[in-house]
């Protein structure tokens, strides 16, 4: 009788051992999976947070013409700029073309001006300027024109070099800015300011983009902020770098890092793009494509030559067609764009 009172006993003590255990385990399965959850909860609004960040990331950059890199890159080079053996000495050289192509299809379109100057009485926008290479020259011609560049250093540069030319006072100006915010502004300089905003959004004959759409982050709004800058029948002049395996080989590799005419990692071949491209995304943004025409740089004679091709660098002519609403709308309110 003891014996069986002891063993039911034993086996109370063991059930009860048993059923503490099972609660033990029962509980610690629950803590598992009540953890797992919060894991799996946790892990979902960090994926949520990472995409609002990203579509956060790719409305900004949608929004502005200006790559950072591309800002910091040009910065250590503000100094730089009118030394017409060093860094730049390529673009210094290209002016033998350029300007004749800029100033000779203007008149194509306005026709003669002033004696002796003859852009004069034409406005003149130079976006991404830099230290005003190319704005002096086309002041000199007589137009007046505004250099814009978001490198403020390189503002700086070009400032202190015009203001030792008497002929450029009244002509050249420049301002630190992007291009979509001066569409924003609907301002045309430092100067004049109340005249300008009486003109309205259409303010400048012509815009010149020379070696530029190549550094930029987003040419849908370079584009749009041409045309709504841009007075109707005006012309937008554009040099760039074709996106071509010929250029990939001369551009970057024999350019930068065998001859080092230009510093390594000035160009990215990603951002290249075709005659083809740009005149597609010229004609859905309110332009006409007038003229093409291939340039060729000789780096034994540091001389530049129009040429038949293309495939490398290559010159545009384009002219708004119509004030093209939509595309002002865009540019003057670039945070509605999707």
């Amino acid at each position: 009788m003891y014996a069986n009172k002891s063993g039911r006993l034993v086996l109370g003590l063991l059930s009860r051992k048993t059923t503490a255990a099972a609660r033990s385990a029962s509980s610690w399965t629950a803590v598992c999976k009540q953890r797992a959850l919060w894991r799996r909860e946790r892990a979902c609004l960090e994926t949520q947070r990472h995409v609002v960040t990203c579509h956060s990331r790719a409305l900004s950059s949608s929004q502005t013409t200006v790559d950072p890199d591309e800002v910091r890159r040009f910065q250590l080079l503000a100094g730089k700029w009118w030394d017409e053996r060093g860094e730049f000495a390529a673009l210094h050289a290209m002016n033998d073309l350029r300007v004749p192509f800029i100033r000779d299809n203007l008149l194509n379109v306005h026709g003669a001006r002033h004696p002796g100057k003859p852009l004069g009485g034409l406005r003149v926008l130079d976006v991404g300027c830099g230290g005003g290479l190319l704005t002096e020259p086309l002041g000199r011609l007589g137009a007046k024109v505004l250099g814009i560049d978001p490198v403020g250093d390189s503002i700086g540069t070009a400032r202190l070099h015009s203001s030792r030319d008497p002929d450029l006072r009244d002509r050249v100006c420049y301002r630190a800015c992007t291009l979509e915010e001066l569409s924003a502004q609907r301002e045309g300089g430092e100067e004049e300011e109340e005249e300008e905003e009486e003109q309205g959004a259409g303010q400048y004959d012509a815009i010149v983009a020379s070696e530029v759409v190549e550094h930029l982050a987003d040419l849908e709004t370079f584009a749009s902020c041409c045309n709504h800058v841009l007075k109707t029948n005006g012309s937008l002049f554009i040099t760039t770098i074709n996106k071509s395996n010929l250029s990939y080989a001369l551009g970057i590799v024999v350019a930068e890092q065998l001859l080092r005419i230009v510093p390594s990692g000035t160009h990215d071949w990603e951002k290249f793009i075709s005659p083809v491209e740009l005149e597609r995304l010229l004609e859905s943004n309110g332009f006409s494509v007038q003229s093409v025409q291939g340039m060729l740089y000789n780096p034994a004679s540091g001389a530049w030559s129009w040429t038949n091709s293309t495939a490398i660098n290559y010159a545009l002519h384009a002219v708004k067609v119509s004030n093209y609403p939509d595309a002002e709308e865009s540019a003057a309110h670039p945070e509605d764009r999707s």
